[in-house]
């Protein structure tokens, strides 16, 4: 936790392969064999290792990813993000819930059942990505270079959330990510703002009324051609919503619809980032040129080319005022539907049963995971089982992340039980 493996571009990737070290002597700490790092010419190291189980036995794969994300603004901060630190029952800091936890829980999995009877039940290999937190953008290279390794019959994910705490979830599909950045020009250069303003357009202006345009006035998406998944079976509470979000009291949620399909099975549209000058030292003048950095979360079911292709005809057609309009897209990753009705689902279920007393809620992630996809691809006989340590509360990716320490016991219990059951001896 101490380790800031952030993988994305700027930041130290030493820190990267320290992380990976400390993630491999964890490894081997725990039973397993033949740890060792994997390497990829210009990718962040992943971590390897396996157990063999009794003959017969199935193999499974324990997934988990080393890196994190930036910490951000340390002064948002109630401790600081590389300094674990235990409040009210959470750990808090950066990784926490996403998703060294997922780490901690294969280990103590392991750890279960070499105190138990000298390693587990089933063939277990292990494999803790570097690159997750940059889109796994390296992954199909080190599938193509350590496929053999890698291949299993069953796959467990725990980069996923629970319902609540105390409430674990079974994830049955994830949305895709589309991100673009859009540029709009409207000047060679820039001019008076007095002198021109009225007739000569902005192309800040422009750029707000073409991201405005992605949505109607209910709040939802106006892109032809982007596709809405399935319905799902529970419903998200809106007062829950509002409550872990923090959304403020006169704020209305916005689009139409079961508020479980809006988070999970629609497409949605977030605005990250924008180039534009900072209101301090601010000159009076129309802006030329102005970019802006959006994320489009993909529905289940939809297509990241299908979807590029809508939203650019839809970002050329739209710009106002005939505004020069350049789109790139440097992110994209697939949506995934899962069919949850295999044997390793099952084993899942009764595991839940045994360790919270209660069946896992199925629910939708509107998070993006284009590692699923691939490894749906690559490896298409295997049931891949989206688990998780994360809670409602966890904020990854923000200030104050932090995961509950008595789910993260709970999972780490469940995992050890849910190996007893692929292996059919619980």
């Amino acid at each position: 936790m101490r380790i800031p493996s952030v993988s994305a571009e700027g930041h130290d990737a030493d820190m990267v392969r320290c992380s990976a070290d400390e993630t491999a002597a964890w490894l081997e700490h725990s039973g397993l064999r033949g740890v060792r790092l994997l390497e990829i010419p210009g990718a962040h190291p992943a971590v390897f290792g396996q157990t063999p189980g009794p003959a017969g036995s199935p193999t499974v794969l324990l997934y988990a990813h080393h890196d994190v994300q930036p910490p951000g603004d340390e002064e948002l901060w109630d401790s600081l993000p590389f300094d674990p630190t235990e409040r009210d029952g959470r750990l808090f800091g950066r990784g926490t819930a996403d998703d060294k936890a997922g780490i901690a829980a294969h280990a103590a999995a392991l750890q279960a059942w070499a105190g138990l009877r000298g390693g587990p039940p089933v063939n277990v290999s292990v494999f803790i990505e570097g690159e997750e937190e940059i889109a796994s953008q390296n992954l199909g290279r080190f599938l193509g270079e350590y496929r053999d390794l890698l291949a299993a019959d069953a796959i467990v994910l725990a980069d996923c959330s629970n319902w609540r705490i105390g409430e674990p979830t079974l994830t049955t599909s994830l949305r895709g990510i589309l991100d673009f950045v859009v540029e709009v020009r409207t000047l060679d250069h820039a001019v008076h703002s007095g002198a021109f303003g009225g007739p000569v357009p902005d192309a800040l202006l422009a750029l707000c009324r073409l991201i405005a345009s992605l949505h109607d006035e209910d709040g939802d998406m106006t892109v032809d051609g982007l596709k809405s998944g399935p319905p799902y079976g529970i419903e998200a509470q809106e007062s829950t919503v509002r409550q872990v979000a923090g959304v403020r009291p006169g704020v209305s949620l916005v689009g139409s619809g079961s508020l479980a399909h809006r988070l999970w099975g629609r497409p949605a549209v977030a605005v990250l980032g924008i180039d534009a000058p900072p209101i301090t030292d601010v000159a009076h003048k129309l802006l030329p040129v102005a970019r802006a950095y959006v994320s489009i979360r993909l529905a289940p079911g939809d297509e990241t080319q299908q979807a590029k292709a809508a939203v650019e005809e839809h970002l050329r057609t739209r710009a106002p005022w005939g505004a020069e309009v350049e789109i790139s897209f440097p992110k994209t990753g697939e949506p995934h539907l899962i069919n949850v009705s295999g044997s390793a689902f099952e084993a899942f279920r009764r595991s839940c049963v045994d360790t919270w007393g209660r069946t896992p809620v199925e629910s939708g992630s509107g998070g993006s995971l284009p590692l699923v996809a691939e490894l749906a691809s690559a490896f298409p006989q295997a049931e891949l089982l989206l688990t998780g340590v994360s809670d409602p509360d966890s904020r990854p990716h923000c200030e104050n992340e932090s995961v509950h320490l008595d789910d993260l016991r709970n999972c780490c219990l469940n995992e050890a039980i849910l190996l007893g059951h692929l292996a059919g001896i619980l």
